[in-house]
């Protein structure tokens, strides 16, 4: 990637980079003295609670405990049968050995839950119900004016974040997709947070947009919430 240029300067437009983020991983080790993982789970996980949040691994054989499987809709865990980026495995599903997972470790390899999700948005949210693991100007940087990314409703790419200012505050979010699965976040404008995982991938390209609605909807049909935390209760 060395020899390819910028196709515009940094922070004049919006592309989400995969490629960015490994390196940005590579950084971290850099600095740090130490692998990725060790360091996102001591400064970021174990803080934040999140402590069942790990890398994932690509064979089958090598799923954590208690972790998934991983399908396409209506096709099973054996669809579709690609050649195994590993040499002489000849074919595999495509969700184990199709592409190396180990290699997306900074840019989406995580293995986590919704409640380690929201554990971990609500430490870095800027709220007082949990206490965050970054200070105000960190959390200013990371969701402050990027590119311009949405078509309606002013919308930019903070630092991690899609970030659209609403009612004297924002809603951010995130959500990422890999074959087998797909996901989102969200970090609401009036005090509430969610996440929903999936073990399958959808070829809609609607799916995102469907789901983001249905959950705000479900959000607004809520009528009497717990007055006690619940972290708690979950491993």
């Amino acid at each position: 990637m060395k020899g390819v240029p910028f196709d515009f300067e940094p922070g004049d437009h919006y592309a989400y980079s995969n490629f960015g983020y490994a390196i940005l991983g590579r950084i971290i080790e850099r600095v740090t003295g130490l692998s990725y993982e060790e360091y996102a789970r001591a400064a970021v996980l174990v803080p934040a609670g999140a402590q069942r949040t790990r890398l994932g691994r690509t064979r089958l054989a090598d799923r954590a405990v208690g972790e998934v499987h991983y399908y396409y809709p209506g096709q099973g865990l054996n669809y579709p049968m690609v050649q195994s980026v590993f040499p002489a495995e000849g074919q595999v599903p495509y969700s184990y050995g199709g592409f190396y997972l180990e290699a997306l470790d900074a840019h989406g390899g995580w293995l986590s839950s919704t409640i380690d999700l929201l554990r971990f948005v609500t430490s870095i949210d800027g709220r007082p119900e949990r206490a965050d693991i970054l200070g105000a100007s960190s959390i200013a940087q990371m969701v402050g004016d990027g590119a311009e990314v949405c078509a309606y409703k002013a919308c930019w790419y903070g630092l991690g974040w899609l970030v659209r200012p609403t009612s004297g505050d924002a809603n951010w979010w995130h959500n990422g997709s890999l074959p087998g699965t797909a996901s989102i976040i969200v970090r609401s404008y009036h005090g509430f947070a969610w996440a929903a995982l999936f073990n399958a991938r959808t070829d809609n390209g609607t799916f995102g947009n469907e789901l983001d609605g249905k959950l705000w909807e479900a959000l607004g049909q809520v009528t009497n919430w717990p007055g006690h935390d619940l972290f708690a209760g979950f491993p």
